[in-house]
């Protein structure tokens, strides 16, 4: 942490802490809204875990989560300029989290959820943006799968598709792809030409278990009963007979998807294997079976998916103007330019989405984002498109150099052994 002012001498202290303050606390009191303009809280984020799904470890519980917290707190200073303190919660269920999280809000400009078994993640999700007002995002779910949208629009059209005729097949049935299958539809996919398959097989109204998910699952319930208009059964061999993209994040296992059923694909498929640390199928074994556009979660392969892209950039868009919410059609917005950069940078087969190394891409991201909260009304402060990008590119820019100047200073010491 960094201060924002001038310490000169001691008698400052009497400005910024007592009694200056207590002008700054009355003003708060009577229009509350006013502590987003008179504090820091308007770029501050919790990253909020209970350690239950932590990376591919598993439930690893809190303490054990943090490390992963503090990296992601590192990616949201350096890519979007968004102070986010890590907070491992240790909490047993749904109803405990969501209130823990409410407790927290006069603190925090946004709550980013990172890290939580499914289902509970989306009831999760679903209560906090219900009742607090402020911006809550959950990673796993938005980020993955905006960031997968973003790959899929330019991926198509490098195939002369179009989203709404295409078929999809959606391997894996966890956060990450519940939320991509709902995003998708959202933007236009039409959901009977959707098939999920999850370690039972095809989803389809009629499957035995229908009953259990409805009972434990309603999210995943009701993608089962609007998607796989033909109802067609089996597993993901019969899924990929005649589909144009597979969207497979399912487990780490290069063995999972079979060359000849991407053989089987219609012409020049789209394979996203998005497995890490191993995809469900090699990428040249793709290639070699037929894959037009192969992507995968690993930065290297060519076409790496990864929610870095967007989370940074959706907070810097949706905090500089105060928001209130993330939804989905800001989701879609932020997609949608992350894949407008790429397309003008010029698509490639091997170059479908931005890296991350492309700092310029958050700034235009976070316009979007921006200007959807105006337009929806869901914004505490009104600006412009250029003001919102202006600001997001100085903020941006001020925490590069800000960790260039700490390390040159040499108050962060170089890593250890040349950084190897």
């Amino acid at each position: 942490m960094i201060p924002r002012v001038p310490i000169r001498d001691l008698s400052d202290f009497s400005i910024y802490y007592t009694p200056g303050v207590a002008a700054v606390s009355r003003a708060i009191h009577e229009k509350p809204d006013l502590v987003f303009e008179y504090t820091n809280r308007w770029n501050t984020i919790a990253i909020v875990t209970d350690g239950s799904r932590v990376l591919g470890l598993g439930n690893i519980g809190p303490e054990a989560s943090l490390p992963v917290m503090e990296g992601k707190a590192l990616i949201f200073k350096y890519l979007g300029a968004v102070d986010a303190f890590p907070h491992p919660i240790r909490v047993q269920d749904v109803e405990e989290f969501v209130n823990a999280v409410e407790m927290m809000e006069p603190a925090f400009g946004g709550i980013n959820l990172e890290d939580i078994s499914s289902p509970k993640c989306f009831e999760i999700l679903e209560r906090l943006r219900n009742r607090l007002e402020i911006p809550v995002w959950h990673d796993d779910q938005q980020g993955t799968a905006g960031v997968t949208y973003a790959a899929l629009v330019n991926a198509l059209h490098l195939t002369s598709r179009k989203l709404g005729s295409t078929r999809i097949v959606f391997f894996g049935s966890g956060a990450a792809n519940l939320a991509a299958a709902r995003l998708v539809i959202h933007a236009g996919c039409d959901p009977g030409d959707i098939f999920l398959v999850d370690t039972k097989g095809i989803l389809h109204p009629e499957r035995a278990d229908m009953d259990q998910l409805l009972l434990k699952n309603r999210w995943k319930y009701d993608l089962a009963i609007r998607t796989n208009r033909e109802r067609i059964t089996g597993g993901l061999k019969e899924a990929l007979k005649g589909a144009d993209v597979l969207i497979a994040a399912s487990q780490p296992d290069p063995t999972l998807v079979k060359p000849e059923w991407v053989a089987s694909m219609n012409s020049d498929p789209i394979v996203f294997a998005l497995a890490n640390p191993v995809p469900e199928i090699w990428p040249e074994d793709a290639t070699k079976a037929g894959a037009k556009i192969v992507a995968t979660g690993r930065s290297d392969f060519a076409n790496q998916v990864n929610n870095s892209l967007l989370f940074p950039a959706v907070f810097r868009g949706i905090l500089d103007v105060r928001g209130r919410t993330v939804t989905d059609d800001m989701v879609v917005s932020a997609a949608e330019a992350l894949a407008k950069f790429a397309r003008d940078r010029g698509l490639r087969e091997d170059y479908i989405i931005p890296t991350m190394e492309e700092w310029e891409v958050f700034p235009h991201v976070a316009r979007v984002v921006g200007e959807k909260a105006v337009e929806l009304n869901l914004a505490r402060k009104k600006m412009s498109g250029s003001e919102i990008y202006e600001h997001a590119l100085t903020m941006i820019k001020r925490a590069r150099n800000s960790l260039k100047a700490l390390v040159e200073a040499g108050l962060i010491s170089a890593p250890p052994n040349g950084g190897n």
